[in-house]
């Protein structure tokens, strides 16, 4: 009697289905870490408005958070007026530059300041990131005057990992493709995840526009998530 299994071998068809999906989320994943970067980096000018403006924003990710965000970011836009974009300078300062000497003033987008007992900046946290940029022979750019542990570096740096990642991946190169996976997954771990969260909060109570609003609610519900997919890459 012959036995029939439930399982075989996949089909070229079906291989070739699941490297297209796996490419898309990762390219997706490479876009919004450079989102979340540039929107981190610096202020919103005009140009970067009108590019925010004309974008599709997802409506139903499955997060909760990320959905809220883009709703809010979408909302936002779509009211926009003549001093949007220095309602969204202000806004930006307020947030992230604060005010007078206080070291509780903003929500300091810096990882030292978020995990050394007195907020200071500069600390063993920008020391140790930097180290894992020059062990993956990047730098950063001469006009960049922020800190190292800045998190709009630290979004850059994933964005970067995961392009890489891609290239391995079309180069059919597994092993290589495996190893960024871990790199991100540790760095993720290691770094971000442990003073995000903190950082987030204060974001929430310091930024008054529903735009950086959003940004927050998106940066929580993409970091939660992309914990959960990296440590997955990492174990295949």
């Amino acid at each position: 009697m012959n036995q029939v299994t439930t399982i075989g071998p996949c089909s070229e068809e079906q291989e070739r289905c699941e490297y297209a999906e796996d490419m898309a989320v990762l390219e997706g994943r490479a876009a919004t870490y450079g989102f979340l970067a540039r929107l981190y980096r610096s202020e919103v000018d005009a140009a970067l408005l009108e590019e925010l403006h004309d974008a599709r924003y997802p409506a139903h990710s499955g997060n909760d958070d990320i959905d809220k965000g883009y709703y809010l970011i979408a909302k936002y836009l779509s009211n926009r007026w003549e001093n949007t974009v220095d309602e969204l300078q202000k806004d930006y300062a307020r947030s992230f530059v604060g005010h007078g000497n206080t070291a509780y003033s903003a929500a300091y987008p810096y990882e030292s300041v978020y995990r050394t007992h007195k907020r200071l900046m500069m600390q063993a946290p920008r020391d140790q990131v930097l180290a894992i940029y020059r062990s993956e022979k990047l730098d950063k750019r001469p006009e960049w005057r922020e800190s190292e542990d800045h998190i709009a570096v630290e979004f850059e740096f994933m964005r970067i990992m995961t392009n890489r990642q891609i290239d391995a991946l079309r180069d059919d190169n597994r092993r290589k493709a495996r190893s960024y996976a871990v790199t991100q997954r540790t760095f993720l771990e290691d770094h971000v995840a442990m003073w995000l969260p903190m950082f987030l909060r204060d974001m929430h109570k310091f930024a008054e526009t529903d735009f950086y609003q959003g940004v927050c609610y998106l940066t929580r519900g993409f970091i939660q998530e992309d914990r959960a997919f990296v440590g997955e890459l990492a174990q295949n």
